[in-house]
């Protein structure tokens, strides 16, 4: 049991890791650009979380740990910021060689103004809840950077991969939260959530996974960018057929 948020780790990454060498993906190759931004990410993650769990926000049933601790953190959550993003961006490279037809800028505009409102809503709303306000307004804050700032041409493909990456989120998250577990991996503070829950998940992680492959996302394709000069030919050639710029890996 001690070993239950570990694994949860692991199993969560290891698919994609084991298939990062396949032939027709050689994901592997996009590392350069990946690793980056996963540390500069997690370095965010990890400090919010350290000041969330000082807070008594949230906080980890010791029952399911190894006992190894980094700050105030397990050693497990730490793992988190680096496995979990790693499979994301994982299925959203693949679904970028995979699938060439995106919406259209219209609806694009329409659903990132949605998602900015919405979080500026519930921000504002709901800022004695400090789970809740950080991780909406931290939303507003990077969807409005993509979208009216960067004029992200990724949105779209971004929008998809976290619409097929719910489905194993609620998986990992039920599990972390306490679905089919006896007690909770992790525990929030119903002081600082608005109690609305997906089973045992707090509805504010929905959105703060949002937030946390967005950042990833966004650094590894400006990565991308710069690392690989054929990426700005190839997304400028993509968009003047008003198709999708793919990142890809380099044969």
């Amino acid at each position: 049991m001690r070993f239950t948020y570990l694994l949860i780790d692991l199993f969560s990454v290891l698919v994609p890791f084991l298939f990062s060498f396949h032939p027709s993906l050689k994901f592997y190759k996009n590392w350069r650009s990946l690793f980056p931004s996963m540390f500069i990410t997690g370095a965010v993650f990890i400090a919010w979380d350290m000041y969330f769990t000082h807070l008594k926000i949230w906080g980890f049933n010791p029952v399911y740990l190894i006992g190894i601790y980094i700050g105030n953190l397990p050693v497990e959550e730490v793992l988190f910021f680096f496995c979990i993003p790693y499979s994301c961006v994982f299925t959203y490279a693949c679904l970028n060689v995979t699938i060439k037809k995106k919406i259209s800028a219209r609806y694009q505009i329409i659903i990132s103004s949605l998602l900015i409102a919405l979080s500026l809503f519930m921000a504002i709303c709901f800022h004695k809840q400090l789970y809740t306000c950080y991780t909406f307004a931290a939303l507003a804050i990077l969807l409005f950077t993509a979208q009216f700032i960067s004029k992200a041409s990724w949105l779209p493909m971004f929008y998809n991969a976290y619409l097929l990456l719910l489905l194993p989120f609620l998986i990992v998250n039920g599990l972390l939260t306490g679905t089919g577990l006896e007690n909770p991996v992790v525990w929030y503070n119903p002081a600082h959530i608005i109690g609305l829950r997906i089973l045992t998940i707090p509805v504010e992680d929905i959105f703060y996974g949002m937030d946390l492959i967005l950042l990833n996302v966004m650094i590894y394709t400006g990565l991308s960018a710069r690392f690989y000069p054929w990426f700005k030919n190839q997304r400028k050639a993509i968009n003047s057929k008003s198709s999708l710029p793919y990142v890809k890996t380099i044969s």
